[in-house]
């Protein structure tokens, strides 16, 4: 009789558990990228009263007789059910669809969280603003011009530098593209403004020196006369100032002096492609490969070289592929739209905003119009995510059955994407959860009903003599 006191009370005891469970749940249903508990139940030991018997030539087998003593929690469970996504617009707030775990860094300790509400703090740290902990990724270093991210070095805290400065960039290149115009290849005596303007073509573009500065380079074409592919070129820096800056071009080891000639000639095949360039000293470019020259100009406000001579400032001026004529001068019969379309110039700017993408690329927008990589967000994802112990402040934290974690970029060896902009919410489903209270409710109650005619049949049996 004492033994069915005790399994009630081992009933009341482990369903209060699960309504402990289900009323945390429920007092997280809206906490940022919670994930739900689950209790499991099972029944433990057990009294034999009789054991199993083999059966004989005379008798059949007879089974154990056993009572139980009650029941006892079997696990509690956390469900890392993915839960739905609510767009905030914030552009620090990143969400997870799949596998994997922001990380955070808590005063030199590795924890993980789902919950994505990061922001910048003073010093450009992208963190948790709850309680500080710093998020943890890859920050990009600069190798030949290009910054890089490393994803197989030790992840570190992330800087974005709100307000900080890309430096000014001097023109490197200048990209040629586009047509001449086939048509009229030698003007007449007395030509019309429109056959005029179809035998000359000018063009121009920014570009940058070393201060970041702007200048205006301009190249001006002029059909050769008495010739059906060819056409005269000459380059001019700044045309319009007063203050000369000497612009010069041609083929060499060298960039051209600031004597050196300014003009140079582009001839063309009968398929309309680029033969050849040849430059103001009689200079001719190879039959193959990129036609490509050396262009320079003097710099005005700079200080002059050791010898002397005026500072200058030095690109190359690429027409194209020989043969080629997508990214290349081209001469057809068709209009002339032949141009200076790209340089890698720029002044200095001020990193204005920043975005993250599915990756957890984190690239700076400048004010000079340019894109940077900064850093990389890390993930990390486990061989058994139940395992892992909650550490409170919605993180979870590496036990001996969650497995180390495997931290990388997202995408990458079953790691979810992330979405910037958008928080996961908690997985609670309130029907669920309502309906799992009700159940335990009356499992509850019912261990309630079996102390209390326990305790009537004890009452029964000590009124057995009055």
């Amino acid at each position: 009789m004492m033994r069915s006191l005790f399994s009630g009370v081992s009933g009341l005891q482990n369903h209060q558990t699960r309504m402990d469970v289900i009323g945390n749940n429920i007092s997280n249903i809206n906490t940022t990228g919670f994930k739900r508990g689950r209790v499991n139940f099972q029944d433990i030991i057990y009294q034999q009263l009789q054991g199993a018997a083999r059966p004989t030539e005379d008798l059949g087998g007879v089974n154990p007789k056993e009572v139980g003593l009650g029941m006892s929690i079997a696990s509690i469970d956390t469900l890392h059910i993915q839960g739905t996504l609510q767009t905030t617009g914030v552009q620090t707030d990143l969400a997870i669809t799949g596998n994997g775990f922001f990380i955070l860094d808590d005063r030199g300790t590795q924890l993980y969280t789902r919950a994505g509400a990061f922001s910048v703090d003073s010093d450009g740290i992208m963190v948790n603003p709850a309680n500080g902990m710093k998020v943890q990724g890859w920050m990009a270093r600069e190798v030949e011009g290009y910054n890089m991210i490393d994803i197989s070095a030790p992840v570190g805290q992330l800087e974005i530098p709100v307000g900080g400065k890309d430096p000014a960039r001097a023109t490197t290149i200048v990209n040629f593209a586009c047509n001449l115009d086939k048509r009229i290849p030698e003007l007449p005596e007395n030509p019309t403004g429109d056959q005029i303007l179809r035998s000359t073509w000018s063009t121009t573009i920014d570009i940058f020196d070393s201060f970041g500065d702007k200048h205006i380079l301009q190249v001006e074409f002029t059909r050769v006369p008495g010739t059906a592919n060819s056409w005269n070129a000459s380059v001019a820096v700044n045309p319009q100032s007063a203050v000369p800056t000497n612009a010069s071009i041609g083929f060499g080891e060298a960039p051209p002096a600031a004597e050196g000639p300014s003009v140079f000639t582009v001839n063309f095949s009968n398929n309309g492609t680029l033969l050849s360039a040849e430059d103001g000293d009689g200079n001719i470019s190879g039959d193959a490969g990129q036609v490509q020259m050396y262009g320079a100009f003097d710099v005005p406000n700079a200080d002059p070289n050791e010898d002397g001579t005026p500072y200058r400032q030095t690109f190359t001026f690429n027409l194209g592929q020989v043969g080629g004529f997508t990214k290349s001068i081209t001469q057809y019969a068709e209009a002339s739209s032949t141009k200076m379309v790209e340089q890698d110039g720029r002044t200095m700017g001020y990193l204005d905003n920043f975005k993250i993408d599915a990756s957890g690329v984190i690239t700076g927008i400048y004010s000079n119009g340019t894109t940077r990589t900064l850093a990389q967000v890390a993930m990390a994802s486990f061989t058994n995510q139940g395992g892992l112990e909650k550490a409170g402040d919605n993180t979870f934290r590496v036990s001996n059955n969650s497995g180390i974690a495997n931290i990388g970029p997202s995408g990458v060896a079953g790691k979810g994407k992330i979405v910037a902009g958008a928080l996961e919410m908690s997985n609670v489903d309130m029907a669920d959860q309502f309906v799992d209270m009700i159940v335990t409710q009356r499992g509850f109650q019912a261990n309630s009903k079996t102390i209390q005619t326990a305790d009537q049949l004890l009452q029964e049996l000590l009124t057995l003599k009055r």
